[in-house]
This record gives C-alpha cells, structure tokens and sequence, in this order.
C-alpha cells in the first residue's frame, strides 16, 4: 500500500505516457493514492484537472517559493475558487527558496504568508518548500501554525523536533537513500512514525538504487517510494510492508481522505 504524498504527474516527462503510467500505478504497483502539488496557477489548473480524471489522484494547489515574483492579489481569489473542488485536499507547494535566489526574501515571505493565511481561513493542511531557508520559514510556521507537511525535508533532527512540536508531518523521499544523506538518515530515524509521510517529488529525486542502473530510469514514479521504504524500515527494525501501512494512514489522516 503505498501513498505518495508529493509527485508533480503534471509534468511533461508525462507526457508521452502520463494516463497508462497512472493506471499501471495504481492497478498493478500497489499506489493507493497519489497527492498532486502545483507550483503555479498553471500547474495548479492541471493538478484539479488531473485529480478528477483519476479517483485515486488529489490535487494541492498553491505557489511555489520559486515563482514568488509573478504573484499577483487576483491569485488568492483564483486559488480559493480552486479549494472549492472536492479533489483538492492542501495549500501547496509553497514555503521559501534561498538556494536559487536571495535578492527577493521579503517577497518570498510574503506570498508565503499569503497562502498559509489563506489555509487558515478554509481549514486546510499546506505542503511546506523549505530549502536553505530554515530560520525564516519556522519564524512564519510559529505565527501561522498551520497543518501540513514539511515536504522532503532536508533540516536537522532539532529542526525535526520543531516541526513536530508545531503539529507538522514529516516527508521524506528519494534523498533520504544518498549515500551523503547523514543528516537525513538520521531525521529519519527519529521522526514519530505517527508523523511521517513518505514521497517521490516525481519526476525528480530518483531513489539511489535506480539511479545507478545505467540511465534505465529518467524520472522518478510512485512505486520507487518502496525502496525509500525499505532503508527507513531498516532504521526502525520494522517491517517495510508495515511501515507502508502507517504513513499511507498518515497522509490519508492530514489530507482527510477516506
């Protein structure tokens, strides 16, 4: 049983292959759900869109950290009248990106804070970006305090703890199977398995054992979150079907799906 809490299917490395991938998925890979975030109002369009083509596929729409400089006030009206789906279940992505750009910080927090209020007011979880951006980001999860996932969390394990502490789940993918991924592996052994959510960010962050199979594999796909299963399993001495299980109960949980 396998929930993937964060894959991009809106993407064109599916295009040739997007509705036969999703039905093998689902049919015969063991994907029970899928959640679909955007990164703009564009993508976010294709996300409702896609979620009501497929029953196991839902939609989270919002604006990523990296398009904060096309943000415009008619955006909120635009994205409430989205949340009005019954397919859409967050806010997201969205959060704050200081690895690409640092020259736009205080529009960053801004269309954060936009959308986290917005959450706020409809009473729905969001889906967090934090990259190298960790002091800011926390600064304006405490003011907000919304529900919602860290998606493929990359801080410590203090930085877990926090998010924890603020009602937050944890996902963690493909990074977490890096050979350079110390901190990870180690987030990943603590985090309460009643907070824990497992992703691809398809079609990025290929888990390490696919990686390395002569470029057989371009993308990542939802199945692949076994892999990342199995390593996190390890670290917790539980079985991998097992662990499966729970954080496909935690997604369905923060995402209110039955």
């Amino acid at each position: 049983m396998i929930f993937d809490s964060h894959a991009h299917y809106y993407s064109t490395k599916f295009n040739n292959d997007r509705n036969e991938l999703l039905e093998r998925l689902h049919n015969q890979q063991d994907v029970c759900a899928i959640v679909c975030p955007s990164e703009d109002i564009q993508s976010a369009e294709k996300c409702v869109k896609l979620a009501n083509e497929f029953d196991f596929v839902y939609a989270a729409v919002g604006i990523h950290p990296n398009y904060a400089d096309m943000w415009h006030e008619e955006l909120v009206d635009r994205l409430e009248k989205m949340l009005s789906d019954n397919k859409v279940v967050a806010l997201g992505e969205m959060g704050l990106d200081y690895y690409y750009r640092t020259d736009n910080k205080q529009r960053q927090k801004e269309v954060f804070s936009t959308q986290l209020a917005l959450a706020n007011k409809v009473g729905l979880p969001v889906i967090i970006h934090d990259r190298e951006a960790h002091g800011d980001t926390y600064d304006i999860l405490r003011q907000y305090r919304p529900e919602g996932v860290m998606h493929c969390f990359s801080g410590s394990v203090e930085l877990a703890k926090e998010a924890v502490r603020l009602g937050l789940y944890i996902g963690l993918g493909g990074s977490v199977t890096m050979p350079n991924a110390k901190k990870t592996v180690e987030v990943a052994k603590y985090v309460p398995l009643d907070r824990l959510v497992l992703e691809t960010d398809a079609p990025y962050l290929i888990p390490a054992a696919y990686r390395s199979m002569n470029g057989e594999f371009r993308r990542s796909e939802s199945w692949m979150i076994r892999s990342v299963a199995e390593l996190i399993a390890g670290l917790r001495n539980i079985d991998t079907d097992r662990l499966l299980e729970i954080t496909a109960e935690n997604a369905a949980r923060i995402y209110r799906i039955k």
